[in-house]
């Protein structure tokens, strides 16, 4: 395993967020490149893609931190934001999803090109594969960037688990999360909710963390 020192970017922003650090590998290095060379983009509109807790919310958050702009949720989407967006440069439209209002998304785009502003959507699948009703939205989905957070590589998810049970104050060593690697499905939420149940069970069993409990978990 490589020195994990070397895939930590560390930023300071809001606590509240659940983490803060990144940790970059070749699964999400490319999005996070792109997103920093702002505004050098080939196009205004861009849709990041990747499951659930693949760190989408937590690139938009450093995005938002070195560039001034507005976050607004693709299921609460209102006629006020049309007005809000005004005074921002960047906004961003975090788990896009279809049931979004259509007509106010088509009317939100055309103010963007209009003004000549940027725009960041978040959503679990590409935009384009959106089945939307309305034509000329299809359209518009067919001009964004696509850029999509691949599933994570050994060397995050070695990050990852390390990062996540320090901070439930658990200690594994190198060997335990090598031997979970190996055996855990390559998915954000599977690895998410194998911290949930090993820090479960840990407080449970008041003890520390032996390949028994982590077979166990593994459903082995």
């Amino acid at each position: 395993m490589t020195d994990l020192d070397q895939t930590i970017i560390k930023f300071d922003y809001d606590k509240n967020f659940k983490n803060d650090d990144y940790y970059l590998s070749k699964s999400n290095k490319h999005v996070f490149d792109f997103l920093n060379a702002w505004p050098k983009w080939e196009r205004n509109f861009v849709n990041v893609t990747g499951e659930k807790f693949s760190g989408k919310t937590h690139l938009m958050n450093i995005f938002l931190q070195k560039n001034k702009g507005v976050k607004l949720e693709g299921k609460s989407l209102q006629n006020d934001d049309l007005k809000k967006i005004k005074v921002y440069e960047n906004i961003i439209i975090e788990n896009l999803s279809p049931d979004v209002d259509e007509k106010l998304l088509y009317s939100l785009f055309n103010l963007i090109e209009q003004d000549n502003k940027f725009i960041i959507i978040t959503s679990v699948k590409p935009i384009v594969n959106i089945s939307f009703d309305l034509k000329d939205l299809k359209s518009r989905a067919k001009n964004f960037i696509l850029l999509n957070i691949e599933k994570p590589d050994d060397e995050l998810m070695f990050a990852i688990i390390l990062k996540n049970l320090s901070d439930r104050q658990i200690s594994l060593d190198d060997k335990f999360i090598e031997f979970i690697i190996k055996r855990i499905e390559r998915s954000y939420s599977k690895i998410y909710d194998f911290i949930y149940k090993i820090d479960l069970l840990s407080l449970k069993k008041k003890k520390s963390i032996d390949f028994k409990i982590i077979k166990k978990v593994l459903g082995e």
